[in-house]
């Protein structure tokens, strides 16, 4: 299965007038809430230091935003940038997974907001470690909170009482050797539950460091199985806006929207500006269930 680009894509671009964001604008998050489409979006002006940005949209393509961000580098191990958010509604609080960088590295953090507007900064959850691409469950597993994050070059489980201390962690996915995903792989969006399981949309690197998007299908109660995945991608760049950029042939997700049967993966593209494609969920879970039939055989 292949998503469909929006024809009005690229949905977001560069604010010529605002210097936080007149330079690259990508790996957004979007929750649907109260009836409207809501973005939390990475940005940077000419120094290359990394805010988050907020928009807003009736129907998750034309966007209203804010002329300042609404969270920026404050902590030393984030001093040159907050990172690609992902934003997970959990027990009446929006959380907000996100990368500290500095020069000690990366860190993997966490943010909670009750209006999507201010954060409350809850720290480091994986310290003492370059971690990245974490994502929280929406829900407990089992009465603890689950998290995806990723130790080069897979993608990890981990679970916790607090969000706060992470334990258990277990290697979940692994790259494809001589694959489009031959060099790493990292969740993209949160799992989104389905009857089927949690569906995960993740990106993957190949040898020639091009960036694509897969799918898989994780065990309800058990998110450390793997039900299917796809042997294909379901997104590679394409498009000139794709391919050319602060970094070439991207596409990379940081969330998933269901309404109805419809999908709607929200990605940054070559670092530069921000692309919407589309799908149908019963479709995609369809390709998942037959991948996984093909592999029992």
């Amino acid at each position: 299965m292949q998503l469909q680009r929006h024809p009005a894509n690229p949905i977001l671009l560069p604010h010529p007038l605002h210097t936080w964001e007149h330079l690259n604008v990508f790996n957004a998050a979007v929750v649907y809430h109260a009836g409207l489409f809501h973005m939390l979006y990475r940005a940077q002006g000419l120094d290359y230091v990394s805010h988050i940005g907020y928009a807003v949209s009736e129907d998750g393509v034309h966007w209203a935003r804010l002329d300042r961000p609404v969270f920026s580098p404050q902590a030393s191990w984030e001093c040159r940038g907050v990172e690609d958010p992902r934003i997970t509604l959990l027990e009446e609080h929006f959380y907000m997974t996100y990368t500290g960088y500095s020069p000690q590295g990366t860190r993997a953090a966490l943010a909670r907001s009750s209006n999507l507007i201010t954060w409350e900064r809850l720290g480091i959850v994986l310290p003492g470690e370059d971690n990245k691409d974490h994502v929280l469950f929406p829900a407990r597993i089992r009465g603890r909170y689950a998290m995806l994050h990723r130790r080069l070059p897979n993608i990890w489980l981990a679970y916790s009482e607090d969000l706060l201390h992470w334990t258990d962690h277990t290697i979940i996915m692994r790259p494809r050797p001589d694959t489009w995903e031959h060099l790493k792989i990292g969740a993209g969006a949160p799992p989104l539950l389905t009857e089927h399981g949690w569906l995960l949309i993740y990106h993957a690197v190949d040898a020639q460091r091009v960036y694509r998007l897969g799918a898989a299908l994780l065990d309800a109660q058990n998110p450390a199985r793997v039900v299917a995945r796809l042997p294909m991608p379901i997104l590679e760049p394409k498009e000139p806006w794709e391919h050319k950029g602060d970094v070439p042939n991207v596409v990379f997700t940081c969330a998933v929207v269901a309404r109805n049967d419809t999908l709607y993966v929200y990605y940054g593209a070559a670092d530069r500006v921000m692309g919407l494609a589309t799908g149908s969920l019963s479709e995609l879970l369809r390709a998942l269930l037959q991948a996984a039939r093909t592999r029992s055989q």
